[in-house]
């Protein structure tokens, strides 16, 4: 490399992270704006993304869900468990009823086929 690329390049660099320096700060402030008890309480408010509860607010949760469920089902006895169906089975005669079509069929397609010249379809 010639020693003008690398001075451009160095200079080029500088400005580069002089502006994010600029920006940075901007962003801060802009934080501050919006959240004023500064920036340090405001990214420790939403880094966690998750509500933690304490032990009792979790118990007191959980007996209102037991409560709303037991309020719901009141009154409504279980579903009875349903025997599973039998399988069905055809009969003989509904059984040589298809065989019978189904020999028709091909017949009558193997027929259309010696009728068709050799050459079509």
């Amino acid at each position: 490399m010639k020693s003008a690329d690398i001075t451009q390049y160095l200079t080029l660099r500088n400005a580069l992270l002089a502006e994010r320096a600029s920006i940075q700060a901007r962003l801060q402030e802009i934080a501050t704006a919006l959240d004023e008890r500064g920036p340090a309480t405001a990214a420790t408010a939403t880094a966690g993304g998750k509500r933690t509860f304490s032990a009792a607010t979790k118990a007191k949760m959980a007996a209102a869900q037991r409560a709303r469920w037991a309020s719901k089902r009141a009154g409504k006895a279980p579903a009875p468990v349903a025997a599973p169906k039998a399988k069905r089975k055809m009969s003989a005669e509904g059984r040589a009823r298809i065989i019978a079509a189904t020999k028709a069929r091909w017949a009558k397609i193997r027929a259309a086929k010696a009728k068709a010249p050799a050459g079509g379809k």
